[in-house]
């Protein structure tokens, strides 16, 4: 499957993803659309964790389009820990002038519109954990891009992975094998789902990594 052609956004989808507020930068995006395209083949939903505005949910909404699935995407929309007043990547523009706390769904709301792609998503508004716990069904595509601590990167993981159809796809973004590059939170669960045995690398795109999941062997524990 890796040796096929990658699969490449329409030109009014990458611009709509290109102009939505975010931090994916445009190669890493085109790896996520080409990754959410061939496990959407699955015919399972696609799930984002860290919706924040919908830039990479407008990647993930069209290639669910394409395949006639859906793109869940979960967040409280509260805003991650380096997105707080006074670090660095806090936007004064999501904050909501009414309760003084940042909220992204109207930003993200926009963002979809502006795409044309709403129906293809299910907004899940509400901590991963949480969702995790009462979501049931098997998803094609897993991507984890939410809080960058060791609590919540690790209850992504743990919440979620599990539920990644065999012959689906788990993507982390912000894998920084160099404590020098970003946080390590996200590459520590990397290295945990290849120990797991359950998930190999499949690309490397920057910081974007994507795995596939095997059934397990009868030997494996």
């Amino acid at each position: 499957m890796e040796q096929q052609a990658a699969a490449v956004p329409a030109a009014p989808v990458l611009a709509a993803f290109e102009n939505a507020k975010g931090f994916m930068p445009v190669d890493e995006g085109l790896a996520l659309y080409d990754a959410a395209v061939r496990a959407a083949g699955l015919g399972l939903p696609l799930l984002e964790v860290g919706t924040y505005c919908g830039r990479s949910t407008v990647l993930l909404a069209d290639a669910a389009r394409r395949a006639g699935v859906l793109a869940l995407t979960v967040d409280h929309h509260r805003g991650s820990e380096e997105q707080q007043p006074g670090w660095e990547y806090h936007d004064p523009k999501v904050v909501d002038p009414v309760v003084g706390r940042m909220d992204t769904l109207p930003t993200f709301r926009r963002t979809l519109h502006a795409a044309g792609l709403e129906e293809h998503v299910v907004a899940l508004v509400g901590r991963s954990p949480q969702v995790a716990a009462v979501w049931q069904g098997p998803l094609g595509l897993v991507f984890v891009d939410g809080g960058h601590t060791d609590e919540h990167a690790s209850g992504d993981y743990e919440g979620w992975a599990p539920k990644v159809a065999d012959g689906g796809l788990l993507v982390i973004h912000d894998v920084f094998p160099d404590p020098a590059d970003g946080g390590q939170a996200p590459y520590r669960i990397f290295l945990r789902a290849l120990e797991s045995g359950l998930f190999t690398e499949v690309s490397v795109t920057g910081s974007l990594r994507v795995l596939r999941k095997s059934a397990p062997d009868a030997g494996r524990r």
